[in-house]
């Protein structure tokens, strides 16, 4: 078991390039860390790690060391997985990567550890493009498309992206007709945190897409304060649908410009590929697929006309 640990000890520091950053996941300290991989690199008298003030890289030795110590966890993980699933609930930690909006999945995610108390949650909200493997998480949520053959995916539903805006606003500044009324619109960016890039909005005249300039009234790289902003009537914003759900159906938020608009995107669960699924992670991908996106295709189609419903009659009022 010693072993194992220094074992450990040395993926763990591998992995991250840190002793620092391994001391924080396996709870001791980096000198600890340290200490043990020095030792075990006495003992197998060959250098694993070169050591600098900034980082720590692996030898070629330690490359394939390191190959070698992941089959024996894998391995170890195996056993104790054929283990688990005679015990009963699912528990242990869970360590999972969430895109930024993943905020506006948190009643899923509550639901779920109301239903599964053992399970522990290790969120890492970020929109980064974050390694599953090489960084240790158990599963992560994206939207869009990931090519990764070392990956196992399932589609936990789609969304929209929509342009809305309070009535209180539109009642101000008018409804847009078409999109080149835009420019004469307050408008809420969201921005990209990876390529600080502003996201386009999905707009159409027919067939083809129109690419404009729009004002940037404010830009978030987070989508609830745009949220937030269009709710206080202060500018029409680009939303995901799931996002605004409940406040299309209050009536706090209207969508425009519904037939100039076309955009389908896709949320996934992706873990990495193994013959085994550990409990804990079995039941949370069948809980959020069928939790995230609970709303039927009709139910979300209902609720869109009801919303432009809203719109015609103050559209009628404007006019």
């Amino acid at each position: 078991m010693d072993s194992l640990g220094a074992l450990s000890a040395f993926v763990h520091a591998a992995q991250a390039r840190s002793f620092t950053v391994a001391g924080r996941q396996l709870g001791v300290s980096s000198s600890a860390i340290g200490k043990a991989v020095a030792r075990m690199e006495e003992r197998l008298g060959v250098r694993l790690l070169h050591r600098s003030t900034r980082t720590i890289t692996l030898t070629p030795e330690g490359a394939l060391f390191l190959e070698r110590c992941r089959r024996i966890f894998a391995e170890v993980e195996a056993a104790e997985l054929e283990l688990a699933r005679t015990q009963g609930a699912p528990s242990g930690k869970l360590r999972v990567s969430m895109p930024l909006a993943g905020m506006l999945m948190m009643p899923a995610l509550c639901a779920f550890m109301r239903a599964y108390p053992e399970v522990e949650l290790d969120l890492d909200f970020t929109d980064r493009l974050v390694d599953v493997i090489e960084e240790g998480f158990d599963a992560v949520v994206r939207a869009g498309e990931i090519d990764d053959s070392r990956l196992m995916a399932r589609t936990l539903g789609t969304f929209r992206l929509k342009l809305v805006g309070a009535p209180g606003y539109f009642k101000r500044r008018g409804v847009p007709r078409e999109p080149g009324d835009l420019r004469s619109h307050a408008c809420l960016h969201h921005r990209y945190a990876t390529s600080g890039k502003l996201e386009p909005w999905p707009l159409r005249r027919g067939r083809k897409r129109v690419e404009m300039e729009l004002p940037t009234t404010a830009v978030a790289n987070t989508i609830e304060p745009l949220i937030h902003m269009a709710e206080q009537g202060l500018g029409i914003a680009c939303l995901p649908d799931f996002a605004i759900r409940q406040k299309l159906d209050d009536g706090a938020l209207v969508t425009v410009l519904e037939g100039h608009t076309h955009h389908a995107g896709l949320f996934r669960i992706l873990w990495p590929s193994s013959r085994y699924v550990s409990p804990k992670l079995r039941v949370f991908v069948d809980f959020m697929a069928q939790h995230l996106f609970p709303a039927s295709a009709g139910a979300t189609r209902s609720r869109a006309q009801r919303g432009s419903g809203t719109l015609n009659e103050l559209s009628k009022e404007i006019t």
